[in-house]
């Protein structure tokens, strides 16, 4: 089954570029705008350089990240649940009248959703999901997840992949780490108002899939954030 699979090869060419250009870490501290001593700056290209690439590519490689082999797993889960399968253009149709009313749900709420073929990815930056280096929900945005169950409830025939991501600045492992705190807190919050945890892919992506440059603070805010990316399952 191809679902999408150009994004998640985007988003490994954008990795590939990165792991290929050293740049200055930090060294332990704290994930988003952690605080540690600069290790040494090595050769190869600039954090600025690395920065602008990544803001330029970023596009490309937000949408699914956990690729064919997880959502194939999740979809003969579902198929095992009694979760029918969509196909031809019953697969539109049914994403064009989810997207619909996720955006009039979404309206105002600060959370952005982004149709990228028959997936749709609501962009929720952490301003409005968590306090600075945490990984529990503010209250506040409990009814915003509230309203994406209901409306996940309605539209039971997709798969649902929880990313968390982080900007730069922090060690590499303690990126990993929250990510993964805060995709599990997202996706924990969903599965309890009664959606099918068959459904759920939780993946923390750390730093590695930005979509703005880390160079300011404005960009690491961006990259700060929860993607929930909705597939369809395909008969």
């Amino acid at each position: 089954m191809k679902i999408q699979i150009r994004n998640v090869l985007a988003a490994a060419v954008v990795t590939a570029m990165v792991a290929g250009c050293a740049t200055t870490g930090y060294g332990g501290g704290y994930g988003d705008q952690g605080y540690g001593q600069p290790q040494q700056q090595q050769s190869g290209m600039s954090r600025t350089q690395k920065g602008a690439l990544i803001g330029a590519l970023a596009g490309v490689a937000a949408g699914l990240l956990s690729g064919d082999d997880a959502t194939e797993r999740r979809q003969r889960a579902l198929v095992g649940a009694g979760i029918g399968g969509l196909a031809g253009g019953a697969i539109g149709n049914y994403q064009d009248r989810q997207e619909r009313a996720l955006r009039e749900q979404m309206a105002g709420t600060g959370v952005d959703v982004i149709r990228q073929g028959d997936n749709i990815t609501l962009n929720m930056p952490s301003n409005i999901t968590f306090d600075f280096d945490k990984s529990d929900l503010k209250p506040a945005f409990y009814p915003v997840l509230d309203d994406v169950a209901n409306t996940l409830r309605q539209y039971d025939q997709t798969i649902v992949e929880v990313a968390g991501h982080t900007d730069s600045v922090g060690s590499d492992a303690y990126n990993q780490q929250l990510s993964e705190r805060r995709a599990a807190a997202v996706g924990n919050y969903l599965m309890s108002r009664g959606l099918l945890r068959d459904r759920f892919i939780l993946i923390g992506a750390g730093e590695g899939h930005p979509v703005a440059s880390n160079d300011t603070e404005s960009g690491r805010a961006q990259n700060r954030r929860v993607e929930i990316t909705l597939v369809p399952v395909r008969s």
